[in-house]
């Protein structure tokens, strides 16, 4: 069998992984969306976060993007409480101290415009005192829940986490719960960006 690559949006309260035999009852899973044999998710995403997901049966290109040495380039839209300044922004792009660890430069900047997204299944709880606004952030790392305390660490929960992008692969036209193939065009366009380990100087 050759080689498959799939590109899907994972809806929110959706395990990245097939099976779920932690909780009773079960959780929601890629099993429920995904037929296709033999793909597994190169990188993760959060249960509580929702957006683009990468699968693949290519261990070698699971690995790439998977491992963080090769810090390939992934962007969310994020709701946030409160509406950040440029400071808080600044922050954001020059790193922030998680767990005694700064996390590396970042791009960030404000959506003046809410983004055109599905609704969210349930919807956020919004406070009526409390405004909202959204931020694009680019990362070139994935610690655990890293856009969340982020955000918190500067001053602005996150209400509500979309990964649009994966390097130069996007959602597109996908909707929650779909997913189409990638092209070996689009897969070898973004094994060239991803090909060249991050350097430690």
């Amino acid at each position: 069998m050759g080689d498959r690559h799939l590109l899907f949006y994972k809806p929110y309260a959706v395990l990245t992984q097939f099976t779920d035999s932690n909780t009773q009852p079960p959780r929601s899973t890629l099993k429920d969306y995904i037929s296709v044999p033999d793909v597994y998710p190169a990188g993760r995403l959060d249960y509580d976060s929702e957006g683009l997901l990468l699968l693949t049966n290519n261990g070698k290109l699971q690995h790439r993007l998977s491992d963080p040495k090769f810090a390939h380039p992934r962007t969310y839209w994020v709701q946030v409480e409160r509406i950040p300044d440029e400071e808080a922004l600044e922050q954001l792009r020059q790193g922030v101290v998680i767990k005694k660890q700064k996390t590396r430069p970042a791009h960030a900047r404000r959506l003046m415009d809410e983004p055109d997204l599905p609704p969210r299944n349930p919807p956020i709880r919004y406070r009526k005192s409390v405004p909202t606004a959204w931020i694009e952030l680019t990362l070139t790392e994935g610690r655990n829940r890293q856009v969340r305390r982020m955000t918190a660490a500067v001053g602005f929960p996150t209400l509500r986490l979309v990964r649009v992008a994966i390097a130069h692969l996007s959602l597109g036209d996908l909707q929650p719960g779909q997913w189409r193939d990638v092209s070996t065009a689009e897969i070898s366009t973004a094994v060239g960006t991803l090909s060249r380990p991050r350097s430690n100087s």
